[in-house]
C-alpha cells in the first residue's frame, strides 16, 4: 500500500472510530454539553497520526456531522450542532488533535514507556486544554454564560478528561510495544 492510500485509510479509520465512541451514551448536563467519550478519540488521532492527519481526521468526522449524519453522541447530527452550547468544543476538536500531534511529535517516542508518558502530555495539552479553551469560548458566545461560569462549567469535564488521557496514553504504550515502528506524532 501506498504512502497516500495508508493516509486516506488512518483518516478515515480514525473518523469512523471517532463515531463509534459516539455510540457511547452520553451523559447529559445543565450545562448544555454532554460528557462523551468522543474526545479520546480526538487524543487517539493526535497522538496515532501525527498533526495533519489527525486534523484530516477530525475534519472529516465534522463534515460528516454538518451534513446531517448522527454520528455525534446520542444520535446527534447537522448544521445545528454547531450553534448550540457544545460548539465550541466541536470546533476545538480539529485544533486540539492537532496541538496533540504537534506536541506529541515535538516529544521522546522511542520506547514504549516514552511514547506513553508523551502521549499522556500530548493529550492533556491538546486534547484537554485545547478543546476546553475553546469550549469555554463557545460557552460564553453560544450560551451567554460568563467567563466565570463557562471556566466553572468546564471543570465538570476535567477528571474524566484526566481518565480519558490516561486511556490515550495506555493505547499508545501498547501499540508501541506491538508495532515499534508505529511513527507516533507522524
Amino acid at each position: 500500500m501506498n504512502t497516500s492510500s495508508l493516509s486516506i485509510a488512518l483518516v478515515s479509520l480514525f473518523a469512523a472510530l471517532i463515531a463509534v465512541f459516539g455510540l457511547i451514551p452520553k451523559i447529559d448536563l445543565p450545562l448544555g454539553v454532554p460528557i462523551t467519550l468522543q474526545t479520546l478519540g480526538v487524543m487517539l488521532a493526535g497522538c496515532m497520526l501525527g498533526p495533519k492527519r489527525a486534523l484530516q481526521a477530525l475534519l472529516l468526522f465534522l463534515a460528516a456531522v454538518a451534513i446531517g449524519l448522527p454520528l455525534l453522541s446520542g444520535g446527534r447530527g447537522g448544521v445545528g450542532v454547531f450553534f448550540a452550547p457544545a460548539s465550541g468544543y466541536l470546533i476545538g476538536w480539529p485544533v486540539g488533535a492537532f496541538v496533540t500531534g504537534l506536541v506529541m511529535h515535538m516529544l521522546p517516542r522511542a520506547t514504549p514507556r516514552g511514547a506513553a508518558i508523551s502521549a499522556l502530555i500530548a493529550s492533556a495539552i491538546g486534547g484537554l486544554l485545547v478543546v476546553h479553551v475553546f469550549g469555554v469560548v463557545g460557552l460564553v458566545n453560544i450560551a451567554n454564560l460568563s467567563w466565570e461560569q463557562a471556566i466553572m462549567g468546564t471543570l465538570v469535564f476535567v477528571p474524566g478528561d484526566l481518565i480519558k488521557c490516561v486511556l490515550c496514553a495506555t493505547v499508545v504504550h501498547t501499540v508501541a510495544r506491538g508495532l515499534p515502528d508505529w511513527r507516533f506524532g507522524g
